[in-house]
């Protein structure tokens, strides 16, 4: 059916009549929602899955599913569309008019020829299987159903397969953990047992072998000979190349994350903190001089936790632009896992879940995320700035704008690995191999130049020193290992993250099953140090006295022959492809030149009140072209004084002028912005307190309430301190927004979108979609106009008058300040 709607699509458009006829398609294939998201791409404006309903009546009538056949085929329906509206939004499209025929797909694994004839348009780099064979599987299929027994086609059981899509079964699919690799790599660990560690390796590498991932498709051809193994570099410098995936607090128990912290900074490599935040006591050594903070703090799209105080301890900070292993998803933490303690770490509300959806609201280019990086390279001057990618076709062209940012490294995460909160339309439906994105990363970086000014990481289920060594000699330098240390801490893959009922103690919240955490940092020691080890023995095999000596070297790689009916057609080149002449390794960062920010006069003559003696008043002019003013003095602010920052008043610091870009992002407690002027975008952007005023001159000839005064995405991610604006604000005003408060005359689209807390108060209009998503806090409108209603979203949030009194005095109190 997807090969005839194809040929009826093209040979419409090729006539040019495709605007008079509407295609229908009907199949008795269609049943899931990544069948009617192929169908509805590739062109049908309608899907008949006349089995799937008739299944569905079927099974009302054997009593099998409660209620009427009309309520039950309304159900399924209903799964459908939702299904397709996540589809949608994971590729940021809003309307099933954009969606049809937009072909958004990669093929892995397809002959060209037939992506051409067939999918004209759809990427297909590595080739594959036509239509020759695709026949045969369909008649393999068709026997083992139908065959008489013993007669069932050749390769095919009499037994009709055990499925295991999502979790491992016995005569199911191959997963790459399964009850033998788990084992043997806990065993390993725990036992400090170096050959069953050899054991486990082998086990993944013959997974690998068996077709499970393109790796193993590939073959290491030394071009050196072998070298000893004390010429090769210790084990300490390769352990510093590892880290382990960004998994949040919350998404996993505090037992868990600590661990990990704790190994990682044993080892001088590092824990990533995923996209919440973290408890401000872990950044302080304990008694026994263990660090529990992630050296790794990820700035997500939610911005859940990060605080100015957050962000000065991290040594690499790292911008959460893609899932890898979900992709399109975001991180998602349902909200039967977030307590009180999860809910005060992440600025939200307890049992409402989070989500970091697709949007990112202070990114929509280049530029936006080069300011980004710039902001916090303000915050933190001496920590890293790392972007996250998803191993996609154009991740090079994404990855060589990263470089340009000014960015220290760039993360190409594949669709492999994630734990079991990624759903089955996410582990078997979305994402790609990391062989293929990193392979292109570094063919474009080398290209144009780029290679040499930022490191490359990349992770996905990287579990063996194979995997690594691979991973360098196609470019990478850094490498991630999440599930695999996971493992190591006692994970069995139950599959229930989500649940929070993990029995081993690892991503649950429920305090009876967390005492079950057995893991330990020894643990996850022992399985970096093994991995090294091994790194350092094939190292030796390949003559390379680093890893430095291999990374980029691609040649050393060859196809592995294979026989496989359907693996053989597989063309690797583009993996292979020799990148241009160039460096292929990285040798110097070249950060934001920070020695002329403003701050630095600010700092010097804010001497007493940074040392706590007395309070400062200051007043400067300013320009467009300063930007992220207040942000280096609110870094510093958070390193001497911690989270509590100054005194409300210690520093105050009145400009005149035209503000640049993200002024007062970050701010600090004790810190007050007065702007007679106006300001662009980000004004306030992760304000962790203090106060920001803006107003126009009092010459202006111009009414404040009628004009903008401050850009968009104003107080993005905010999580204390208050904003007051005497005039208009642009679009996505406080958005992700949890515990500052503002006032302000009147708002663009998107207002409050994603609000998980504080206060809002607009004495004006409202642009479309307000408060979408808002799952916290509250936001007051002055509605004259009585248009609110039709300008709200009402999914999650009620619209009330103000008649409690505890509101009229919230209300008079900010309005008077």
């Amino acid at each position: 059916a997807l090969l005839a709607l194809s040929a009826v699509q093209q040979s419409l458009v090729a006539a040019g009549t495709r605007m008079q006829a509407g295609l229908v398609v009907e199949t008795g294939e269609a049943r899931e929602v990544h069948d009617i998201a192929l169908l509805i791409g590739y062109g049908a404006a309608a899907v008949n899955p006349y089995l799937a309903l008739d299944l569905v009546r079927d099974l009302v009538a054997r009593e099998r599913v409660p209620g009427t056949v009309d309520d039950a085929v309304a159900r399924y329906v209903h799964a459908l569309e939702d299904g397709l509206r996540k589809v949608m939004s994971k590729m940021g499209i809003s309307t099933i008019q954009s969606y049809r025929g937009a072909q958004i797909f990669e093929a892995v694994g397809l002959d060209r020829a037939l992506v051409e004839r067939h999918f004209t348009g759809t990427p297909s780099r590595i080739g594959g299987i036509g239509l020759t064979e695709l026949g045969a599987e369909a008649l393999i299929r068709h026997a083992r159903g139908f065959a008489p027994p013993g007669m069932a086609a050749s390769g095919a059981d009499d037994e009709l397969p055990t499925g295991g899509l999502y979790q491992w079964r016995r005569r199911g699919e191959l997963h790459k953990w399964n009850p033998a690799t788990i084992a043997t790599l806990q065993a390993a660990v725990r036992l400090e047992d170096r050959a069953r560690f050899a054991e486990f390796e082998r086990l993944c590498d013959d997974e690998d072998r068996a077709l499970a991932t393109l790796r193993g498709l590939l073959e290491i051809v030394p071009a050196r000979p072998a070298i000893a193994l004390d010429e090769v570099e210790p084990v300490a410098a390769i352990v510093r190349r590892f880290v382990t995936g960004a998994m949040s607090f919350g998404s996993i128990s505090a037992e868990a994350h600590e661990t990990l912290a704790i190994a990682m900074n044993r080892l001088g490599a590092r824990s990533n903190s995923g996209e919440g935040g973290e408890e401000p006591h872990r950044f302080v050594a304990d008694e026994h001089g263990d660090l529990r903070r992630s050296a790794i703090k990820q700035v997500a799209s939610g911005r859940f936790g990060v605080t100015t105080h957050y962000l000065v301890h991290a040594d690499d900070l790292q911008i959460k632009m893609a899932q890898g292993a979900k992709p399109g998803e975001g991180g998602q933490l349902p909200g039967n896992k977030i307590d009180d303690r999860i809910a005060r770490v992440r600025c939200s509300t307890p049992g409402v879940t989070l989500i970091s959806p697709p949007p990112h609201h202070d990114i929509y280019s280049i530029e936006d995320l080069a300011q980004l990086v710039y902001d916090l390279s303000c915050v933190n001057p001496s920590a890293r700035i790392s972007v996250k990618l998803v191993a996609e076709l154009g991740v090079g062209t994404v990855a060589a704008g990263v470089a340009k940012t000014r960015a220290g490294c760039v993360v190409i995460a594949g669709t492999e690995g994630g734990t079991g909160a990624a759903p089955l339309s996410s582990l078997h439906h979305a994402g790609l191999p990391w062989e293929l994105g990193l392979a292109e990363a570094q063919q474009v970086l080398v290209a144009n130049r780029l290679r040499d000014r930022i490191r490359v990481q990349v992770d996905g289920g990287l579990r063996t020193s194979r995997d690594v060594i691979v991973a360098a000699l196609l470019g990478g330098e850094e490498f991630g290992m999440a599930t695999a240390s996971l493992i190591a801490t006692g994970c069995v893959m139950l599959r229930k993250c989500h649940l929070n009922t993990c029995s081993v103690g690892i991503a649950t919240q429920d305090p009876m099953l967390r005492e079950r955490f057995a893991g330990t940092p020894e643990h996850v020691i022992a399985y970096f140090t093994y991995l090294a080890e091994q790194v350092r023995v094939r190292l030796a095999e390949l003559g390379a006295r680093s890893i430095d000596d291999i990374v980029g070297k691609v040649e050393w790689l060859a196809p592995r022959q294979v026989e496989h009916w359907k693996a053989r057609k597989l063309d690797l080149a583009p993996i292979l492809a020799a990148p241009a002449p160039g460096p292929r390794t990285f040798a110097r960062a070249q950060p934001w030149d920070l020695t002329d920010h403003l701050d630095h006069d600010l700092i010097r003559r804010a001497d007493t009140a940074l040392a706590g003696s007395r309070p400062v008043e200051l007043a400067l002019p300013i320009d467009n072209a300063r930007r992220a003013v207040g942000t280096l003095l609110s870094g510093e602010i958070a390193r001497r004084h911690g989270a509590r920052g100054l005194p409300d008043g210690a520093i105050k610091i009145r400009f005149t002028g035209s503000a640049g870009q993200s002024f007062g992002a970050f701010l600090a407690p004790g810190v007050t912005l007065e702007l007679c002027g106006d300001a662009n975008d980000y004004i306030g952007k992760g304000m962790s307190g203090g106060r920001i005023v803006a107003y126009p001159p009092a010459s202006a000839r111009f009414a404040p309430e009628h004009n903008v005064i401050i850009g968009n995405v104003a107080l993005y991610g905010a999580t204390a301190g208050d904003l007051f604006a005497c005039g208009l604000a642009g679009e996505r005003f406080a958005v992700r927004n949890s515990g500052a408060r503002a006032v302000v005359e009147g708002v663009g689209d998107h207002g409050c979108e994603y609000m998980t807390g504080g206060v809002v108060v607009v004495l004006g209009g409202v642009g479309r979609n307000f408060a979408a998503g808002m799952t916290g806090g509250t936001a007051y409108v002055f509605d004259q106009a009585q248009a609110l209603r039709a300008r709200t979203n009402l999914d999650v949030v009620e619209l009330e008058s103000v008649v409690e009194e505890s509101d009229l005095w919230l209300l008079h109190s900010l309005i008077e300040d």
